[in-house]
């Protein structure tokens, strides 16, 4: 099959750092190839791929992230080609489905974030433009708000296991990754290590002016004392923390559509504490892989129920459901279903 897979264009795939969608598409795009598709993955010119690379920017150009003619014309250097594959798969966004539309070969989409308010608007509006074009959900929670839109598959996020060596022993500190967000909860994080009296690293992207105002007015006012910014690290700098982590803490208050945080601290061997929201319950086993609470102020009283869980048996149960070679047949299957539904005559 003769797949093009469409990156977001504000990062290399891999990313250096941030960047959650550009580590999905780099670990679909090398799988499909090692599966024998032939793959052309249009992304930035720095990205690093076993699939053909096709780059309208020689180098991801983040500092313009979010800017419409730059996500444009990275798209369209995809959608002028589509008549030379099987298929399309566009990861970039709401701008490349709607594209879509005008293609002559199928086009499935994934949803990467959350169907709330004007983003679940734009999906609509999408669904009515270009009903052909199919779409993909990381997890079925992330369906609920919209179950009626051309829903295809859920193909669940996965990982790349041998870049996670498990690490089965109890760290000493608390951790938290994840951008600075109020959604994302690292003020929560701060309140349930204080109450506990543990130590707790926090690391995660601050980029943005509201990730910045953030930061400023709920986390730097308690750094100190044990709790510890280590900015926006590495992926070997994630991994050694999340081997050394005692728990990783999950505090969200929001929809989030996977998570991938929690398959990576459960790969390593790290339990996760998370609050019931999102993907949460359908990502984590519930005592067996970590524990979900109905608040945040509840993670203190269940720290002792998470160093009871087994490490292997987390990085089991990733092994189980979130591997490279299941999420790759999950598209595969995607792509059959697409072809088979343009086939069929309306």
């Amino acid at each position: 099959m003769k797949v093009a897979v469409l990156s977001t264009v504000w990062f290399p795939v891999p990313p250096a750092r941030y960047g959650g969608i550009e580590w999905i598409v780099a670990l679909l795009a090398d799988g499909l190839v090692e599966r024998g598709h032939e793959v052309t993955l249009f992304a930035a010119g720095d990205s690093t791929t076993k699939a053909k690379l096709a780059a309208v920017f020689e180098e991801a150009p983040s500092t313009f992230i979010g800017t419409t003619s730059h996500e444009l014309h990275h798209a369209l250097g995809c959608f002028e080609r589509a008549a030379e594959f099987d298929i399309v798969n566009d990861h970039s966004g709401p701008l490349a489905a709607a594209l879509g539309a005008g293609s002559p070969t199928p086009v499935v989409h994934t949803v990467h974030g959350p169907l709330s308010r004007r983003s679940g608007e734009l999906y609509e509006q999408i669904d009515r433009f270009a009903p052909r074009v199919g779409l993909i959900s990381l997890s079925m929670n992330q369906r609920a708000p919209l179950p009626h839109l051309n829903w295809i598959a859920n193909c669940p996020n996965a990982l790349d296991l041998s870049l996670y060596p498990v690490h089965p022993h109890r760290g000493a500190y608390l951790l938290f990754l994840g951008r600075m967000s109020p959604d994302k909860g690292a003020h929560r994080a701060i309140e349930v290590a204080e109450q506990v009296g543990l130590p707790l690293k926090l690391a995660g992207k601050m980029q943005e002016l509201r990730e910045e105002e953030y930061f400023e007015a709920a986390v730097k006012p308690h750094l100190g004392g044990g709790i510890e910014y280590l900015g926006e690290v590495s992926h070997e700098e994630k991994v050694d923390l999340l081997q050394n982590a005692r728990v990783t803490l999950f505090p969200i208050e929001w929809a989030e559509p996977f998570g991938l945080v929690m398959i990576e601290s459960m790969a390593c061997g790290t339990p996760v504490i998370a609050t019931r929201h999102g993907a949460v319950p359908e990502v984590i086993d519930d005592g067996r892989t970590g524990v979900i609470v109905e608040d945040h102020t509840a993670m203190a009283s269940v720290l002792e129920q998470a160093d009871a869980i087994d490490p292997m048996e987390c990085r089991r149960y990733v092994e189980e459901r979130f591997s490279k070679e299941r999420m790759v047949a999950d598209y595969e299957a995607a792509y059959e279903k697409a072809l088979e539904t343009s086939a069929t005559p309306a």
